[in-house]
């Protein structure tokens, strides 16, 4: 006993201390760590000069989440989120970077105007739809009145009430949304309305599309000299960068390169859930509740349900529909079921299968009508006389059935024409119908393939998918944390993958909010840790991505603004080599002399003759040379009979010579090519209005902190 009080009383001293550490380590977290209120880790962004607090984006989602689920009627899943998340944040955009464009030029929307789009002259197509009377396909203003009536008087039944009030919520959102829609129709059209295509370019185009060349030309590949003769530098790098930076303009990025360890489940977990199911198929065969069963045991969404003979499952052979029959376990794709046919009754609705060749007639005149019908017959006693049904049917069938030889596949009652659902469903054995049958759309010859059956069919179904036991899983995650034990660096990484039998996969140029990386699919993970706490070179932990374990290694980080000469080094080396392949190329020819054939054979076996006829502005491509705009402006710079001095193109050098340059004549009138360009500005301006706007609002998204 006197042991133990010495230990309690000096442990005390320790326990004080400990618990004093522990208690500044928490406070120290809150003031530096991710959420500190010192560095204003709270902001999620940045919006025309204004500061997105995590508080305010949340609100925002939460408005998203709360007009989904009176839509919808449920709360949104995780599938949902990153789009309700990005409405969030399009809706803050529109807020504080939109709006305020459209109060500069006095953009509005008055309460006069937001009554008239909801029941004036002018009403919003959303509410035309909503209320558009079934039996007229007309907008119906008594049922909006109506309904607008409703919502102004509260039901006293509370049940009733609370309907009501979900309702009149609804209503205030959608009728709050209205006003941004028509304040960017206003703001847009009056940007739009400054669209305007001159004569002078409505000519131009004219000419584009109607001008026309012959001409013959040199071509000499790049490839046509050696990589290993175009010695690349440096400095021959740096000075196509510096001519070309506005190419490398970009957003911020990460590169990582990332090892997976799928999770499949072993033979042994296989045979695990086989005996499992063999256990539920003897348990299913003596239950008397067959329904209650399956739906507490299988994993899968339908465990009872009703079936026809056109809506079996594809694993039920026929021979298996035995009232009580248990069926399995047999493996369906991923998982292993069992079924039992609970029960066998009938249905109020009939199915058939057939097969047809339709006839269609040239016209409605009783002539066609006529030469359709023999025709039809014509073949109908082919078919009878032992040609093949199906072969007739790819041969003279005039819809979509033709290439699958006339197969409808089941229908039930009420899909068909009733003439033709009449013929097939008149007869009570499979076969070819006697005479042809007339509908809308033409003859049909018939052949009922399954005759009609009303069997209705009860079927209690256990399924469980095929997967990983704990085990496994937990199996698999030993090994990627033992992979990413102290790897200090990308060689140790892509050693390791190499030495363990593991792909090390780049994904290169990962935006700040994307969600999926490479073969992994959705690794959101992955990109919130290269965003916010790797560094180049770190080696991440082990991450859990559902059916699968990953280890990502940052390889690379690139910041708003211009990628560096060294990330873009291996895109632009091959473009650089082409420079200097093109003026070896272009000294060679510029030595020759006579004609193209003289040139080209001057050059050797690598340069050829080739040539065109109807070569126009509007075209961007010649034959074999390939897509290459500067090569199409510089042949109709030429005069008639004129050469081009050697000069390097998108894929080799070429010298061309005009043979002929017939120029459009003049017309008066070219509205019909002002009209296509006045379209295409219209269209651009409407996509690139709100584009404009944001790329002039130092957007900064900062979401991934959080998200």
């Amino acid at each position: 006993m006197a042991l133990i009080g010495t230990l309690r009383n000096k442990m005390g001293t320790w326990v004080v201390i400990f618990v004093f550490v522990a208690i500044l380590a928490f406070i120290l977290n809150d003031l530096f760590g991710s959420s500190s209120v010192l560095f204003n880790n709270n902001e999620v962004g940045e919006i025309g000069g204004h500061s997105v607090s995590l508080e305010e984006y949340q609100q925002a989602v939460q408005e998203r989440e709360a007009n989904y689920i009176l839509n919808f009627g449920r709360q949104p899943g995780e599938n949902e989120m990153p789009t309700l998340r990005q409405q969030a944040w399009e809706l803050l955009i529109l807020r504080y970077a939109i709006q305020k464009q459209y109060d500069k030029v006095g953009v509005d929307v008055p309460a006069e105007e937001q009554e008239d789009m909801v029941w004036g002259k002018n009403v919003d197509e959303n509410i035309k739809q909503a209320f558009t009377n079934p039996q007229t396909g007309q907008f119906d203003k008594d049922r909006l009145i109506s309904y607008l009536k409703e919502l102004n008087n509260p039901p006293a039944d509370p049940q009733m009430r609370q309907m009501w009030q979900e309702q009149r919520t609804r209503w205030e959102i959608f009728q709050r949304d209205l006003i941004p829609g028509r304040e960017r129709i206003k703001y847009e059209n009056l940007l739009i309305k400054t669209n305007y295509v001159t004569k002078a370019e409505a000519e131009r185009e004219y000419h584009l599309q109607s001008d026309v060349a012959e001409a013959r030309f040199v071509y000499v590949p790049y490839y046509a000299v050696s990589d290993s003769a175009a010695n690349v530098g440096d400095s021959d790098l740096k000075d196509y960068y510096n001519r070309n930076k506005e190419k490398y303009k970009t957003e911020e990025s990460r590169d990582v390169k990332y090892a997976a360890f799928p999770i499949v489940p072993t033979a042994d977990d296989t045979l695990a859930i086989k005996n499992e199911m063999q256990k539920i198929a003897q348990e299913l065969s003596k239950t008397e509740d067959d329904s209650a069963y399956a739906s507490s045991n299988s994993e899968g969404p339908d465990a009872f349900g009703t079936f026809n003979v056109s809506s079996l499952p594809e694993f039920i052979n026929s021979e298996d529909l035995k009232e009580g029959k248990v069926i399995g376990p047999f493996v369906d794709g991923n998982t292993y079921k069992v079924v039992k046919v609970s029960g066998i009754t009938k249905d109020t609705v009939s199915s058939a299968r057939a097969s047809h060749i339709l006839i269609k007639w040239d016209n409605e005149t009783p002539e066609a009508k006529a030469a359709a019908k023999e025709k039809a017959r014509n073949i109908l006693k082919e078919i009878k006389g032992g040609a093949s049904f199906e072969a007739k049917a790819r041969e003279h069938g005039t819809d979509g059935t033709a290439t699958r030889g006339g197969d409808l596949g089941w229908f039930s009652s009420g899909r068909m024409v009733k003439p033709f659902e009449d013929a097939v469903f008149a007869v009570n054995k499979p076969g070819l119908l006697n005479d042809v049958v007339e509908t809308q759309f033409g003859y049909h010859i018939i052949k009922v393939t399954n005759a009609k059956d009303n069997t209705a069919y009860k079927l209690a179904t256990v399924q469980r998918e095929i997967s990983a036991s704990d085990e496994t899983t937990n199996e698999i995650y030993r090994k990627a944390e033992a992979f990413a034990a102290d790897l200090s660096d990308e060689k140790e990484f892509v050693e390791r993958a190499k030495k363990e039998g593991y792909a090390a996969l780049d994904a290169k140029n990962i935006g700040a909010d994307e969600r999926r990386i490479g073969t992994l699919g959705e690794a959101r993970q992955i990109v919130q840790w290269a965003f916010r706490d790797a560094s180049v070179g770190k080696v991440s932990e082990v991450f859990d991505l559902q059916d699968q374990y990953a280890v990502a290694v940052l390889t690379g980080k690139t910041d708003k603004g211009y990628r560096s000469l060294e990330t873009v080094r291996d895109e632009i080396l091959p473009l650089v080599r082409n420079e200097i392949k093109s003026k070896q190329i272009i000294e060679k020819l510029q030595a020759a002399n006579g004609t193209l054939d003289e040139i080209a054979k001057a050059y050797g076996s690598d340069a050829n003759v080739y040539s065109t006829s109807d070569l126009k502005l509007s075209s961007n491509s010649l034959p074999t040379a390939g897509f290459d705009p500067k090569a199409i402006g510089v042949a109709f710079s030429l005069e008639n009979g004129k050469r081009s001095k050697p000069f390097a193109g998108e894929n080799g050098v070429f010298v061309i010579e005009v043979q002929n340059k017939t120029v459009a004549p003049e017309i008066q009138e070219y509205s019909n090519f002002k009209a296509p360009l006045e379209q295409n500005a219209l269209n651009r301006s409407s996509f690139s209005i709100a584009e404009a706007i944001k790329d002039n609002a130092d957007i900064e998204d900062k979401r991934y902190k959080f998200y």
